[in-house]
């Protein structure tokens, strides 16, 4: 049988990856990923996929492929249909960003997942944050269980850079890359047809170039037969962005506020993280965050050449937001009570007789709690994306509205978790494979000319890959 590839996600939208992978009987799914652009077009608000229909309105959206032996048999029959052995040897899960890894959720209890250290200790504080909700990745419960019921641990089976490991007949070497958020892999994967590249998510202008470089260097030595490369930022505007230009923009705004300052940005983006915690340090000001966040310090604080600080650190402050009662009991939050005692814990209320003492790390979903704090003033700095869609831009009117009302000016100070245009073209050609597949992009076409052979992949179509000798 043929090497091939089917891609059910990442087909001009950015994001939703899931491509299967076919080799002398083995089949592997590379990333599992949500796709908010298929959700964003039928989902929102209350409207959400009936639990009581399994993954049957999931499917007839589109959002999953509907395919036999591949999900959990408690959905599988709450769908109508009956029990099915899992028919797949792995998933290999690039990076812990929704739209790579939330739809492992869904997967057969026997299929097991393949991930980094780092990405199942992020979906692990994850958890710690949120609870079960609707992201069930390294355990689940099954359908119609109760609260009390055990949950069904999946098999995961953890690997690091430049480690290589076997899935049946094939043979997979993940190397780091750097993105948004730590613990980001690239694969090459070793088949009877010659060797797959798949980027995953990577950039070079972030602190951690020389990561994504092991990784193009290693690809290209390897003269691969396809590569499915990544585009989310190709048809963007060259721009300067780095993270240290994000901090030097960031210690110039706030050293020039003399009152409360907001950051916003994702707390899973360590470099973000670091960053505002320097600036906060640099500007005397204490580093203030929501108390649910406090698992991620507690994480990310075991790796020290993240450098993150501890939940603990006297440089940080856990916000305890109003909750349930009103009253800031310890009781209102649960699932955080190893954090509510610290001699760093602060209320809202405190945090706000001194706003100008702190940089608050917490976003637009926490807008409500500035109004314990009677915020007047500030500066809010936004070190996020730029809206992509129509829904987002509302979102962002939304936002604005908030920071006017608190009488804040309003600041974006960014630097993406994406390749530039420019160095995606240069990976392309520098890796020099049989055929390009453009993926997670809304623009693939861009990639037009930059390299010979280009495939621009069709949802649900197989692609039969062999080897040109091309390189010989």
């Amino acid at each position: 049988m043929m090497t091939s590839l089917t891609f059910y996600g990442g087909i001009n939208e950015v994001g939703g990856n899931k491509i299967l992978l076919e080799d002398k009987g083995t089949k592997i799914f590379i990333d599992f990923g949500k796709s908010y652009g298929k959700e964003g077009a039928y989902l929102e608000g209350f409207v959400q996929p009936r639990k009581s229909n399994g993954l049957g309105d999931y499917i007839d959206l589109g959002l999953l492929p509907d395919i036999n032996g591949l999900y959990r048999n408690d959905l599988v029959v709450q769908q109508g249909y009956t029990e099915k052995e899992a028919d797949f040897q792995g998933v290999l899960i690039s990076h812990a960003h929704s739209d790579h890894v939330d739809y492992a959720t869904f997967l057969h209890r026997d299929i097991p997942l393949y991930m980094g250290k780092t990405t199942k200790g992020i979906l692990q504080a994850l958890f710690e944050i949120q609870g079960r909700r609707d992201r069930e990745v390294l355990d689940f419960k099954e359908h119609g269980s109760g609260y009390r019921d055990a949950a069904i641990p999946r098999t995961i089976h953890e690997f690091s850079s430049g480690e290589r490991f076997k899935i049946d007949s094939l043979e997979i070497l993940p190397l780091h890359v750097d993105h948004s958020i730590p613990g980001s892999y690239g694969f090459i994967i070793y088949t009877s047809s010659g060797p797959v590249v798949y980027t995953g998510d990577l950039r070079l202008h972030g602190n951690k170039p020389q990561m994504t470089r092991e990784f193009i260097d290693a690809a290209k030595k390897e003269k691969p037969i396809a590569l499915l490369a990544e585009g989310t930022h190709i048809n963007d505007s060259p721009k300067e962005e780095s993270e240290s230009k994000v901090f030097d923009d960031g210690l110039e705004v706030v050293s020039r506020s003399s009152g409360f300052v907001c950051a916003d940005f994702n707390f899973r983006d360590v470099d973000r993280v670091r960053t505002f915690f320097n600036i906060a340090k640099r500007t005397n000001r204490k580093f203030v965050i929501n108390i649910k966040n406090a698992p991620f310090l507690k994480y990310f604080h075991q790796f020290p050449e993240l450098e993150i600080p501890n939940y603990d650190d006297p440089d940080v402050i856990l916000c305890k937001p109003r909750l349930y009662t009103g009253t800031f009991k310890d009781s209102d939050y649960r699932g955080f009570t190893d954090y509510v005692q610290l001699v760093n814990t602060k209320t809202t209320l405190q945090i706000g007789k001194n706003p100008e003492k702190y940089l608050c790390a917490m976003g637009f979903y926490n807008f409500p709690q500035f109004i314990d704090m009677k915020i007047k003033n500030g500066t809010y700095i936004h070190s996020a994306s730029e809206p992509w869609s129509e829904e987002q831009t509302f979102s962002v009117e939304r936002r604005n509205n908030w920071v006017d009302h608190f009488g804040m000016s309003n600041e974006q100070i960014h630097c993406s978790g994406h390749a530039s245009r420019s160095d995606l073209f240069e990976i392309v050609k520098e890796i020099d494979a049989d055929v390009l597949f453009p993926i997670h992009s809304q623009t693939p076409e861009e990639y037009k000319g930059v390299v010979d052979n280009i495939i621009f992949p069709e949802f649900g179509k197989s692609y039969e890959l062999q080897n040109n000798n091309k390189h010989e």
